[in-house]
């Protein structure tokens, strides 16, 4: 008799039919994802996982215990630094010109540290914050000691997930096999190496929302915001209301944001020129689209680290960086 392989228990729990399947506890998901962080297990016995659990959609304590897997295999510096906002980038932009970047470097320069991490290339015709960054100027860091002294000289740093976890990369990059997404896209935002006290998340579906929240809360984590962002990234919708809903020291709540702009406003950007970033923060080119993403996107993180009183308080802070800006920054 051929000895049943130790992962075979994990894909039987989650696809043993609709009457017998269950999800994993939160347990059970941190020792499935211990064998296949370490790579022990067969890429069948990966495929069938990954597909089972994106067909029945996660929930939070599969989050929970997939999350300290991944943790217990990352190479941190021997003195992190203390970061305030972690801020993940996954979904890459199609139709907006990527305006979270520049919101996220002018909060960086308003003494907001930030660690921002990320993917690319799964998705083709997308620009993602990588090529975006780079073509700002920003160095990307290669590690998580190099992001720490990136943090330290300018309050930001860029980690590719392929340096992070070059496991949850590959994993990724299965997309194009599976025809999936899979759990990585959801939980790989939710690392937070640094242990930032507030964590920002979007998502593109909706009914996410309460799977990243509610993961949260089971990893402990003191502060998140999480809301429907553009592409699915952290970029508000300036045309449209927005729901964000929050986590703060284990009580949950919710706002609605009323839209910035008029619907008619906002029109699909076909050309998706980069130097329009630089144009825009030089005030070379107006662009009221993007000035107004860039606004609410700092309105909503300012929100989140309770540095407002209300959005309305927010937001005008977030205008009063914004007109106070470097605009000489990206210049050179």
């Amino acid at each position: 008799m051929t000895e049943e392989h130790p992962f075979a228990k994990y894909v039987r729990i989650i696809g043993k039919g609709p009457n017998l399947s269950r999800p994993l506890t939160n347990d059970e998901m941190y020792e499935a994802a211990s064998l296949i962080m370490k790579g022990e297990i067969e890429p069948l016995q990966l495929g069938a996982f990954l597909c089972i659990l994106r067909m029945r959609t996660e929930v939070p304590e599969e989050g929970e215990g997939f999350v300290r897997a991944v943790r217990d295999t990352l190479e941190l510096p021997p003195a992190p630094p203390a970061v305030d906002l972690d801020w993940s980038s996954y979904s890459g932009k199609k139709r907006q010109l990527p305006w979270y970047l520049l919101a996220a470097l002018l909060l960086a320069d308003n003494g907001v540290r930030i660690f921002m991490q990320g993917t690319e290339g799964h998705t083709p015709d997308r620009i993602y914050s990588r090529v975006a960054l780079e073509f700002l100027g920003v160095t990307i860091a290669s590690s998580l000691a190099e992001a720490a002294d990136h943090i330290a000289a300018g309050n930001f740093a860029y980690l590719p997930l392929a340096a992070l976890s070059p496991k949850l990369q590959d994993i990724i990059d299965l997309k194009p096999v599976l025809g999936l997404r899979t759990p990585v896209n959801t939980f790989g935002r939710m690392i937070n190496p640094f242990a930032a006290p507030y964590e920002l998340q979007t998502v593109f579906h909706p009914n996410y929302r309460d799977v990243h929240r509610d993961t949260a809360k089971l990893l402990g984590q003191p502060h998140m915001a999480v809301f429907k962002g553009e592409g699915g990234e952290a970029e508000r919708r300036p045309h449209k209301p927005v729901q964000v809903q929050y986590l703060h020291d284990g009580e949950l709540s919710e706002e609605e944001w009323p839209a910035l702009l008029p619907e008619e406003s906002v029109k699909v950007d076909e050309d998706m020129d980069l130097s329009r970033l630089k144009r825009v923060w030089s005030d070379a080119e107006e662009d009221a689209c993007g000035a107004a993403a860039v606004n609410g996107t700092v309105a909503i993180a300012l929100r989140l680290m309770q540095r407002a009183e209300s959005p309305d308080d927010a937001l005008a802070q977030a205008r009063q960086m914004w007109d106070s800006r470097d605009k000489a920054k990206f210049e050179g």
